[in-house]
């Protein structure tokens, strides 16, 4: 059996920062493709909007892989290489993604397989870089400050996407293709450099032996098979990864239904949907960081719980989703805007304490497999965020069609969706408290007991 150390103390608030930044770059390019590009295939090149679509699909599906991309970094010792060749990848990718619409704009068959190419590289570049970014995170940040990090982190992508949207649309105009190709091409090198600064050295300076790195000493690497077997095989391992596939189900089934349920049902404008959506994405950041002030600055043995704020943000935002259920039904007098905000603050919290319980549990068990660990989560996650998107316009449009009113067919899916929440509060419960165990083992340094 292996015993394993806490995470090394040496992974403070400038080191946090640092892979930040990691994260504010993978914001910046993922941000060209998902709004730019997007625009840029239905709007100028005229294609139907299932293209982007199923584009961006390819990206969320390659993420079944991230399990395997961990367990590389697993057996290799080191999470730098993975995180420097998944942004090359994503960098490489974004250019292509760039250049498929130039080419497309002349052969449409040509481009689009081009384009298929390079949201397949996207998706091999985020999964590859961002579960060794968690890993290194997990396995190097104090448990105390697990909940911080993990917004910290967050934040500082959705920065990624605040700074490079404006930017790179300033640049774009007037717009052609080429120029298109041209200013992706300078995010994506300058969000590569930025990557590379920020986790130079970062590796080493945050850690002193191979063992405590997660490592796995060449005696005991196993097939990745027998490894992703073993680590399905645990109890917590397994029910968490159900419970983020089911908790980010209900997350992203939201993020295309709300605005339409806001105009169709209460007739508001464009203009005022777009607000309340920006409303909800406050909610997130406010949710994030009271949780992350309430874990990690007061903590205590009740504010401190990770799983006690999983639970809660879960529960509130099936209670959010009930309400905004049950707004359509109330008439114009009901408090839409205040509904749709408490239920961005309950979807912030619990979304930063799951990455937070995430992280601590990517210690426990087999100390040398948090990459494997944090691979198998990433890829819930991912397939998550792939089919709730779809699968909440195919439910509404569904719902539509067997009950013939728009208000009945929200108000289906809505409570489906609180359901799935409240799904995954029970799930989330039932997840032993992993900081218990770490205290138990703290000062260990891995070894075979």
């Amino acid at each position: 059996m292996i015993r394993v150390s806490a995470p090394s103390q040496g992974l403070g608030w400038v080191g946090i920062v640092r892979l930040g930044l990691v994260q504010t770059a993978l914001g910046a390019v993922i941000v060209l493709l998902t709004s730019t590009i997007n625009r840029v295939m239905v709007v100028e090149l005229a294609l139907p909007a299932v293209v982007p679509g199923l584009l961006i699909a390819i990206h969320y599906a390659v993420q079944v892989l991230r399990p395997a991309w961990g367990y590389g970094s697993d057996v290799g010792g080191k999470r730098t290489p993975w995180i420097i060749g998944g942004m090359a990848v994503l960098c490489v990718g974004a250019i292509g993604a760039a250049y498929s619409t130039y080419w497309t704009s002349f052969s449409a068959g040509y481009g689009l397989a081009a384009a298929a190419v390079s949201f397949l590289l996207v998706g091999m570049g985020v999964g590859a870089a961002g579960t060794s970014l968690l890993t290194l995170l997990a396995t190097r940040v104090a448990p105390q400050r697990r909940a911080a990090a993990a917004t910290t982190v967050w934040v500082m992508m959705i920065m990624g996407f605040v700074i490079s949207a404006p930017l790179a649309g300033h640049f774009l105009d007037p717009y052609s293709h080429e120029r298109l190709v041209l200013v992706t091409s300078c995010v994506a090198a300058i969000a590569f450099v930025v990557a590379v600064l920020a986790v130079h050295g970062i590796e080493r300076a945050s850690a002193g032996d191979s063992i405590k790195a997660g490592t796995t000493p060449e005696k005991e690497k196993r097939p990745f098979r027998e490894v992703l077997a073993e680590v399905w095989g645990e109890p917590d391992a397994r029910r968490f990864t159900i419970f983020i596939f089911m908790s980010m189900l209900a997350y992203s089934t939201q993020d295309l239904i709300l605005e339409p349920f806001a105009g169709l049902v209460f007739g508001l404008s464009p203009g005022a949907t777009t607000k309340i959506a920006g409303l909800q994405h406050a909610g997130v950041l406010v949710g994030m960081i009271g949780v992350s002030i309430a874990a990690s600055v007061i903590g205590g043995r009740i504010l401190g719980s990770l799983r006690l704020w999983t639970v809660t943000g879960c529960i509130g935002s099936a209670l959010s989703l009930l309400c905004i259920a049950a707004s359509g039904h109330v008439g114009p007098e009901f408090p839409l805007r205040a509904a749709i905000f408490a239920l961005g603050v309950a979807n912030g919290g619990f979304a930063v304490a799951a990455i937070g319980t995430m992280m601590a549990l990517a210690n426990a068990g087999n100390g040398s497999q948090q990459g494997t660990r944090m691979g198998l989560w990433g890829a819930g996650q991912g397939v998550a965020f792939g089919l709730g998107g779809f699968l909440g316009t195919v439910a509404v449009d569904a719902a539509r069609y067997a009950v013939g009113d728009p208000l009945r067919a929200f108000t289906i899916v809505f409570v489906a969706e609180a359901i799935m929440f409240i799904v995954s509060a029970t799930m989330a419960a039932r997840i032993d408290a992993p900081q218990k165990r770490e205290a138990e083992s703290n000062g260990l340094v891995a070894a075979g007991v």
